[in-house]
């Protein structure tokens, strides 16, 4: 019997980060980690859903709602067997829509939505599968993966006979990667100790207390205030020493010039990149940036809304870093042409996992660019935040700054029904109180 989706359910789900501070930085003062959560109903008798969503810090999050309810006739209706025989279809369907294509295309909420459709029937499918997402991809065919993909816009940059060979030299040492992994799990660097709204004493805690638990890389927030930045700086060096890893995220903070200034003051913290120094649109100003900054590199993509901008990129040589966020992109399909991508122009990856679910859709990513894609864990390492993971059924798994591989079928982002109920937004527990 075909799998059937029969509906989709939308809920605007979000979490009072703002009280903590938590996820505070130059731009983002008072977010409240947020999640338009999706769920494809289906008419199997063992009550198997396709679980998805997408981030954003509060207020927004009823748009890609609405966004989601907008595209939810694109896929009621579909099966998962249709769906899954045709995913780059699949997608250029849930992409192409000839109205609702206006209002991105390809970017905005209605992508951020797409992401959450997309990726829950990813879910789906690895769940009747009995895999979790990452060994889903994993024990595909190079022809498979390539079959996946939407090429349209990036084929002066990679063509589909470009990205087989990329599969087929890492297609026969799969299998070592994938043990590796499930023995040692994958880098992993801290993000939770340097919110731009903590204070001193609760930056050098929480950095005391991730050496003792085996971190060794960490990331600090930085801003508009020079003194402020080199303060920072200094204080997490005092506490961490000089052979652990330190990036800066600036969150897109400064004009071009200013971060070439603000960097050059920064330079003897011996720092391994500068993140969204500047708009996340600015190509060009990146690639200014990272030429003045050297041997501090380049990193952003949280931000990036498709694969056509991280071409440009990568075109561009603007990035020393790729921080694509899971949910940003319109889901897993245009993931994999962005690992694509990567490997070709040789950029390491490094999601973007600072939010609610990104770390769980993120483990799945690092996996999948580890064993299929790259074949490398040079300068790679997938972020960390250590909060709001209590809310999924399947936890992530951190040991001594190391995911453990999740072994749980689907995408891991399925949340307790009590979380969702507690945190609906604006009559949820949570939000009454």
């Amino acid at each position: 019997m075909p799998t059937t989706i029969t509906g989709v359910r939308a809920r605007d789900i979000r979490m009072p980060t703002s009280r903590t501070q938590a996820g505070s930085d130059a731009m983002h003062t008072d977010p409240d980690y947020s999640a338009a959560y999706v769920v494809l109903e289906t008419d199997r008798a063992d009550g198997i859903e396709g679980h998805g969503m997408t981030f954003t810090i509060g207020r927004g999050n009823e748009i890609c709602v609405a966004a989601a309810n907008a595209l939810a006739p694109l896929v009621v209706g579909e099966t998962l067997e249709s769906i899954a025989s045709d995913m780059a279809g699949f997608w250029r369907k849930m992409t192409g829509d000839s109205q609702l294509r206006w209002i991105g295309p390809e970017k905005g909420a209605i992508h951020l939505a797409t992401a959450a459709i997309v990726n829950a029937a990813w879910d789906l499918w690895a769940k009747v599968e009995r895999k979790p997402v990452w060994k889903l991809v994993a024990d595909m065919t190079p022809e498979q993966i390539v079959a996946c993909v939407d090429f349209r816009y990036i084929t002066d940059a990679l063509t589909p006979d470009e990205a087989l060979p990329i599969l087929r030299r890492n297609a026969p040492t799969r299998a070592a990667r994938e043990a590796e992994m499930l023995r040692d799990g994958y880098p992993a660097y801290v993000t939770s100790v340097g919110w731009m709204g903590y204070a001193d004493d609760r930056i050098r805690e929480l950095c005391r207390q991730a050496l003792a638990d085996g971190w060794t890389r960490f990331k600090l927030k930085v801003g508009r205030n020079a003194e402020e930045n080199e303060h920072r700086c200094q204080l997490v060096r005092e506490e961490i020493g000089w052979d652990s890893a330190l990036m800066v995220d600036a969150n897109q903070a400064w004009d071009v010039n200013e971060a070439i200034e603000h960097m050059a003051r920064l330079r003897r913290y011996k720092l391994l990149w500068i993140e969204e120094p500047t708009s996340p649109d600015d190509i060009l100003g990146h690639a200014t940036i990272r030429r003045a900054v050297k041997p501090i590199g380049v990193a952003t993509g949280e931000h990036c809304p498709n694969r056509v901008m991280f071409k440009q990129l990568l075109q561009a040589e603007a990035i020393d870093f790729l921080q694509m966020d899971t949910c940003r992109l319109g889901g897993l399909n245009e993931v994999l042409a962005v690992l694509l991508l990567a490997a070709k122009f040789g950029v390491p990856v490094c999601p973007h996992a600072g939010g609610v679910g990104l770390c769980e859709y993120g483990q799945h990513v690092s996996l999948i660019d580890y064993i299929v894609v790259s074949g490398s864990l040079e300068n790679r390492a997938l972020e960390y935040a250590e909060h709001l993971h209590e809310h999924f059924v399947d936890e992530i798994v951190v040991r001594r700054g190391r995911y453990i591989p999740p072994t749980a079928p689907g995408f891991s982002i399925t949340m307790h029904q009590q979380s969702l109920d507690d945190h609906e937004f604006p009559n949820g527990r949570v939000w009454r109180e």
